[in-house]
């Protein structure tokens, strides 16, 4: 039997994320099986594929010759939040970028992903339906053809998906508001909750009620209270940090295919842990206990 003990960068992650993480390699039908059989279990009771994980929660695996030979391949470093036949979430680390660009040196998370399917299932281009900036962490999800790309650009465009982002920023915010001002003559929304304050910045969970361009960047801007690492809109640099503290950690869909509700958490990078460790804003466990209350929308304008 195989143990794991999952640590604060696993915290809230769903147990069939958790699963395609440790075999990358294997075939979506063998976890499916794996989880289904009860040859995997949480704290030694049968686990459904999305439960969420927590701190100090033991994952036994059973061994077998196939799940050894899964568990020695050599794969890419990227973090698969969920996956079906339709679609593949990853979360994206801050400073890499989603799509090619202009540098054809440049990793990307696009040409990681396909590098990885193609080896492991044949499949090709990879189209991504959401977006993310190159600085902000988070939750990308990538169409594995083009209807799949087609049914959830359709979803998107008319149902949108429920977004909460965490965000460290310049100073001390009310306790919760709502930034209601206009971004390139289009009407845009913003709500937050403050969750602490220590240090001179405050840790925010944050839900756009609508989507423009660098929205929730450009909003803490005007207000005064700049993201911080975000140089473009304001923020202070941060030594030894990628990218600025902005983290999408949690995306809700209602699948396209199936008509279920699909909820993907995206754990916090480890070096946006670290930064809050350093302002002393939260303890580590104090924040993980607050993240698994955080409701699924924030205030509403007025």
């Amino acid at each position: 039997m195989l143990t794991y003990q999952i640590d604060a960068k696993d915290h809230g992650r769903r147990m069939d994320s958790f699963m395609r993480n440790l075999l990358p390699t294997a075939q979506f039908s063998y976890l499916k099986k794996l989880l289904s059989s009860g040859h995997v279990k949480v704290n030694g009771s049968p686990v459904e594929a999305a439960q969420l994980l927590k701190f100090a929660d033991q994952v036994t695996l059973k061994e077998s010759s196939k799940t050894a030979a899964f568990l020695a391949r050599i794969t890419p470093d990227l973090d698969i939040l969920f996956e079906d036949s339709w679609i593949i979430s990853l979360n994206k680390a801050p400073g890499l970028s989603v799509h090619r660009t202009e540098d054809p040196d440049e990793v990307n998370l696009v040409d990681l992903a396909e590098t990885l399917l193609q080896k492991r299932d044949g499949v090709g281009r990879l189209r991504p339906v959401n977006r993310l900036d190159k600085g902000t962490s988070g939750a990308i999800i990538l169409a594995k053809n083009a209807v799949a790309a087609g049914m959830f650009g359709k979803m998107i465009q008319e149902e949108g998906l429920g977004k909460l982002y965490l965000a460290l920023v310049e100073g001390k915010l009310q306790k919760q508001g709502v930034i209601d001002a206009p971004l390139d003559g289009k009407e845009s929304q913003t709500s937050y909750l403050r969750l602490f304050h220590g240090g001179g910045v405050s840790l925010l969970a944050v839900y756009p009620i609508t989507g423009r361009m660098h929205q929730i960047r450009q909003h803490f801007r005007m207000i005064g209270h700049p993201i911080l690492g975000d140089k473009r809109y304001g923020g202070r640099a941060l030594t030894g940090f990628t990218g600025h503290a902005l983290h999408s950690y949690k995306t809700t869909l209602v699948h396209p295919a199936t008509g279920e509700e699909v909820n993907i958490p995206a754990p916090l990078p480890e070096q946006l842990m670290r930064l809050l460790s350093r302002y002393g804003a939260v303890s580590e466990k104090t924040l993980l206990d607050t993240l698994d209350q955080l409701p699924a929308s924030g205030p509403l304008p007025a």
